[in-house]
């Protein structure tokens, strides 16, 4: 089991996209009232108070949309500003970064990831749920500002959804071989999305793999990941290909985070609650941080027992929340 020293944060549940895999249409989201959600100054204390002092010193913020979060920006700078922080990255669908881009880097925010589901806006309007003006422009000027503004490694996710995106899968791998970006293919999962799942939801990355080795060929990269990711590369191409195979692949084992939900409960798993804990309440009772030290530090030693269910099989143990809601 690795060090767990990487805590993904979920800064807000609401998105201004609604992708089919991460909020499927007619699904009702109940969202954390604001009063609900963790204050910076909760989130900063229990930074400072109660994970460093376990040994996290890295961190990662999500959503939702983390974008939507406000004073973002501050709460980066304040983030970084730590001694301990070794490490702070950010994943963004993308929509609203070009803008502020600049300061984002500025305030100390060392890496990023971006959705990019597709290269055909109209297919990424389609998995996104855009109804309207289309919004695969402004993504796109998001990651050429990210790019232009120096993030390293700039990784971009792709969802690979069979009889979506899947034939794209050689035009998505194809941005690596030019500038140092990092596509990585991530296997689809039944979270929330049963119906879209289907009999087959999920493409193997073994099967992603060996679709670019017979067009390219493949090499084992120079750049190790440090996730979950099998990364390689294109022969000659400046980027890397990452794929993260959840449902083919077991890495629990490998699992070295935890997430923070943007209401405080910190949850050891993806897809396996047990254990959380209610880290907001416990703060605006009163409870002290030394005694959340020894919470967390439980948490952490039971830890390798905890894995999500229904790995193997694909298409079982579907999950009743949303990824948004999960802060995945």
């Amino acid at each position: 089991m690795n060090q767990v020293d990487y805590l993904r944060i979920s800064l807000i549940d609401r998105c201004n996209f609604r992708c089919q895999y991460c909020m499927p249409e007619g699904s009702e989201l109940d969202y954390i009232l604001k009063q609900q959600l963790l204050t910076d100054a909760e989130l900063l204390t229990l930074i400072k108070e109660v994970f460093i002092p376990v040994g996290f010193t890295r961190f990662r913020l999500t959503g939702g949309e983390p974008l939507l979060r406000p004073r973002v920006v501050e709460l980066v700078e304040a983030i970084t500003s730590l001694p301990a922080t070794q490490d702070i990255s950010m994943t963004t669908n993308g929509f609203l970064l070009a803008p502020i881009a600049q300061n984002l880097y500025d305030a100390g925010l060392q890496r990023i990831n971006i959705s990019l589901d597709s290269l055909d806006p109209h297919i990424f309007d389609q998995i996104i749920g855009s109804r309207g003006r289309s919004r695969w422009q402004q993504v796109w000027d998001g990651i050429q500002a990210a790019y232009h503004v120096g993030f390293d490694p700039l990784k971009l996710n792709v969802v690979v959804i069979p009889g979506v995106n899947d034939h794209e899968i050689l035009d998505l791998a194809a941005l690596t071989i030019d500038k140092q970006w990092h596509v990585r293919f991530i296997e689809f999962m039944p979270i929330g999305n049963s119906e879209l799942f289907g009999d087959r939801g999920w493409i193997s990355s073994s099967e992603l793999r060996q679709q670019i080795s017979d067009h390219w060929g493949l090499t084992e990269s120079q750049v190790c990941g440090a996730g979950p990711a099998d990364v390689c590369q294109i022969p000659g191409a400046k980027g890397t290909l990452g794929f993260i195979s959840q449902m083919s692949e077991c890495f629990c084992d490998r699992c070295n985070r935890m997430r923070l939900s943007a209401d405080g409960w910190l949850r050891p798993c993806l897809l396996n609650e047990t254990g959380q804990l209610d880290l907001k309440t416990a703060l605006r009772h009163g409870v002290s941080t030394i005694h959340l030290q020894e919470k967390v530090k439980h948490l952490l030693a039971i830890k390798p027992e905890i894995n999500f269910k229904g790995r193997d099989s694909g298409t079982t143990g579907a999950y009743s929340r949303t990824m948004s809601q999960i802060g995945g």
